[in-house]
C-alpha cells in the first residue's frame, strides 16, 4: 500500500551533540518522505547540532530537561500527526525503509512498528549490547506476556492514537521498555520489520552507557512489573515470606507436638511477623490490582478517544495475530 496523499506525517529526531550526522538524515527523510515535516528536539546539545538541523529544513525546538524519555515526552505533547516516525539522530538506521514502515502502519490498522535491528557490523551491534538486550527483552516477556524481538530499538513509527494515550515517565534510555510496555499493555496492534544497522560514523560518540544504562533499563522492567502487574509482584513476597515463615516454624512446630512448650520465643515471634507480613503483601497485591485495573481503563479510554485511520484497511494474517 502507497502511503495517502493526505496523511500527516510527522518525523521525530530526538538528538543530543549529532552535529556530524543530522544534517544527512534531516536530507534523506526528506527525500524518502517528502510529504512528511521532520522535527529536530535537541536536547542540550553543545556542538552545531542546532545550526545544522535548521540548515537542512528541520524544524528545530529545544527541550532543556535533560534525557531522552523527557524529549519523547515533549514531542509527542507537542507534535500533531496522524503518523509519528521515531528515529535516534546517530545515522545508524536506514532512513529508506520509512515509506514502508509508514505504509504497513496506515496499511494495516497498526498502532505501533518497530525497526528490528539486523546488522553484519560487529562495531554496530556489539555482542555485549546484543546479550543485554536479549536478557531484558527476556524478562519483559516473562513478566508481560508476549513481546518483541528489539525492544530496544530506537526506530519506530507510531499511529496518533499511541502517541497522545502514552503517558511517559522515564528519563532517559529505559523510555524504549516503556514504550513497548505501553503497548502490550494496552494489547494494540503491533508489528516488527527488519532493518539494517550500521556503526557510528567515525567521529561520532555513543551517548549510551552499557552498565549504567543497563542497570536503569532492569529497574524500569522490575518498576513497570510492580506498578502494571501488582498482584503478581507481590505474590512473590507473600509466597516467599510464608514459605520462610514455615521453615523456621517446622522444628518449633515438632517440639511443641512433642513436649507441649514453645521453645525459642523470638523465632517464633518472626515466624509470625513474617506470615503476617505475607498477608499484607497479598493484600496489598489485590487492591493495587483492581486500582491497576481502573487506571488502564482509564487509559484505553485515553486511546480511543483518538478515531482509528480512515484508509486502514484490515492487515495481513501475521498482523491479526500480533494483535491479540
Amino acid at each position: 500500500m502507497n502511503i495517502p496523499r493526505d496523511a500527516r506525517i510527522a518525523v521525530l529526531l530526538p538528538c543530543y551533540n549529532e552535529a556530524l550526522t543530522i544534517a544527512a538524515i534531516v536530507r534523506d527523510f526528506n527525500t524518502c518522505l517528502p510529504q512528511a515535516q521532520v522535527y529536530v528536539f535537541d536536547n542540550n546539545s553543545t556542538d552545531d547540532t542546532v545550526q545544522r538541523a535548521r540548515a537542512a529544513g528541520a524544524v528545530v525546538r529545544r527541550v532543556p530537561t535533560q534525557g531522552k524519555g523527557s524529549v519523547v515526552r515533549r514531542m509527542f505533547a507537542d507534535v500533531e500527526a496522524d503518523a509519528y516516525v521515531m528515529v535516534d539522530g546517530d545515522d545508524t538506521y536506514d532512513v529508506g525503509v520509512a515509506p514502508q514502515l509508514v505504509a504497513q502502519l496506515l496499511g494495516d490498522g497498526l498502532d505501533m512498528v518497530v525497526g528490528n535491528r539486523v546488522s553484519t557490523e560487529q562495531a554496530a551491534y556489539r555482542p555485549g549490547h546484543r546479550f543485554g538486550n536479549a536478557i531484558l527483552t527476556g524478562c519483559v516477556s516473562l513478566i508481560f506476556g508476549r513481546t518483541f524481538t528489539d525492544i530496544l530499538s530506537g526506530y519506530r513509527v507510531f499511529s496518533r492514537r499511541y502517541v497522545k494515550s502514552f503517558a511517559a515517565h522515564s528519563v532517559g534510555f529505559e523510555i524504549e521498555t516503556e514504550l513497548t510496555v505501553h503497548a502490550l499493555e494496552l494489547r494494540m496492534p503491533v508489528a516488527e520489520v527488519p532493518t539494517m544497522y550500521k556503526s557510528r560514523p567515525e567521529g561520532s560518540v555513543s551517548k549510551l552507557n552499557t552498565y549504567r544504562d543497563g542497570a536503569r533499563i532492569l529497574i524500569t522492567i522490575l518498576r513497570l512489573f510492580k506498578s502494571e502487574r501488582p498482584l503478581a509482584f507481590f505474590s512473590i513476597g507473600a509466597a516467599a515470606s510464608a514459605l520462610l515463615s514455615l521453615v523456621l516454624a517446622e522444628p518449633l512446630l515438632a517440639v511443641y507436638l512433642r513436649t507441649g512448650l514453645v521453645p525459642r520465643l523470638p523465632t517464633s515471634v518472626l515466624c509470625a511477623s513474617l506470615m503476617l507480613l505475607g498477608v499484607i503483601l497479598l493484600v496489598c497485591g489485590l487492591i493495587l490490582g483492581a486500582v491497576t485495573r481502573g487506571r488502564i481503563e482509564q487509559k484505553r479510554f485515553a486511546y480511543l478517544a483518538y478515531p482509528a485511520l480512515a484508509w486502514a484497511e484490515p492487515g495481513p494474517a501475521a498482523a491479526r495475530e500480533r494483535a491479540a
